[in-house]
């Protein structure tokens, strides 16, 4: 039997904010290809608010205009000298958050965004007690649209 979820708790809304105020480079685990699917409809909507985004899905060389990278440890490949991800904002299924927060251990985004349905409370306080910020269970968009004034 898997361990009892450990207590966690969104950043207040004055974080998120400033977050996503400062960003300006966000990866997307799970992006799709397909227009009609959510991930790909969020992230074509933070393009047009400015972000950059960084398609980490394996066997797609393009979407969204932007180059795909297979997995987040080979996130470089997309970044010009200097640049950083601010926000790893994931659209995988809650079992595959373990896996991409041992990733983000080792790229250390400013933050770590499970987006609305991807709930896993384990993989989420193993990044926030690492020193990564995290969201999980919202929108980024919808948070967008709530939090900052355009």
């Amino acid at each position: 039997m898997p361990p009892a979820p450990r207590s966690f708790e969104n950043p207040d809304d004055d974080f998120i904010r400033e977050l996503l105020f400062r960003s300006k480079i966000i990866a997307v685990p799970g992006l799709s290809p397909s227009p009609y699917r959510p991930s790909h409809r969020v992230a074509f909507a933070l393009q047009a608010y400015g972000y950059r985004i960084i398609p980490v899905r394996p066997g797609v060389v393009e979407i969204l205009g932007e180059v795909a990278v297979s997995s987040l440890d080979l996130i470089d490949a997309a970044l010009d000298e200097g640049e950083r991800v601010d926000i790893v904002d994931v659209f995988r299924a809650p079992q595959h958050a373990d896996e991409i927060v041992t990733q983000c251990l080792r790229l250390r985004p400013r933050a770590l965004w499970l987006q609305e349905g991807v709930v896993n409370p384990n993989a989420a306080v193993r990044a926030r007690d690492a020193g990564i910020p995290t969201i999980m269970d919202r929108c980024i968009l919808k948070e967008r649209a709530r939090l900052v004034a355009t």
